[in-house]
């Protein structure tokens, strides 16, 4: 009677292990099989990136011999490829090139806008604020007050890598537009802080003492004054030699 219970409860198990198997194993040989379409894209991806990687490098690296060897033309030529090919990283270092460039060749309004793709190129703030502080010492005599303070004052924030240069950047820039109480307070924070480089400390101080002393209040002046002196015109060229000869000089 034993054997016969055992027997019938052996069937059991086994029918119910059949129908657990006929449930779960399709969704098991789904489940393998979505991990095994996942491991296969993300591989291929990361073969993509890296081959894309690879090529920027090269690039990037025929940019920087191009500009040793002072060819300017094939450098960007190159730092443009760079650009297409690379990932954020390159892209960013890339375009500072660019700009250099561009700035060498006093197209100014050219190298601000690659500037600002270079500081969009990457989230991580040693490659973006480096490219975006560098764009606001550009704007600082193209653009109005207000927009430059939008590029430096989230570059001034604690924690962000070129803090106090941007923080000194935007006080210069306000106390050129008049408002010395705002550059001064800005001053002072610089001058105190515990982590401004002793370099721009000694600069803070310096302002500090300029504008307690009333000499800064003249720097708009200044700066309006040279603002208004006309452009002298460039010279012309000597128009062509008469067969008369030259000009007897007048005896004084």
């Amino acid at each position: 009677m034993v054997d016969v219970f055992e027997q019938v409860e052996e069937e059991l198990r086994s029918e119910r292990y059949k129908r657990l198997a006929r449930t779960w194993l399709p969704v098991a040989g789904g489940v393998l099989l979505i991990a095994l379409i996942a491991a296969l894209s993300f591989w291929g991806w990361d073969s993509w990136q890296t081959s894309k990687a690879d090529k920027a490098s090269v690039a990037y690296d025929r940019g920087l011999e191009s500009l040793q060897a002072g060819n300017p033309v094939g450098a960007d030529a190159a730092f443009l490829q760079a650009v297409n090919e690379g990932n954020g990283a390159y892209k960013a270092m890339a375009l500072v090139h660019r700009a250099g460039i561009a700035l060498d060749a006093n197209r100014v309004p050219e190298a601000l806008r690659l500037l600002d793709e270079a500081a969009g190129a990457s989230s991580d703030p040693l490659l973006s604020d480096p490219a975006a502080y560098k764009a606001a010492l550009l704007a600082l005599d193209i653009e109005t007050l207000a927009q430059v303070e939008a590029r430096l004052e989230p570059l001034a924030r604690n924690g962000r890598p070129l803090s106090a240069f941007a923080l000194e950047t935007l006080a210069m820039a306000r106390l050129q537009h008049g408002q010395v109480a705002p550059a001064r307070e800005a001053f002072v924070l610089l001058k105190n802080g515990l982590d401004t480089p002793e370099i721009v400390s000694q600069r803070a101080d310096l302002a500090i003492a300029a504008i307690d002393s009333g000499a800064a209040e003249n720097l708009k002046k200044i700066v309006d004054a040279q603002a208004a002196i006309p452009v002298p015109a460039a010279p012309q060229p000597a128009g062509p030699a008469t067969s008369a000869g030259p000009a007897t000089p007048t005896r004084p």
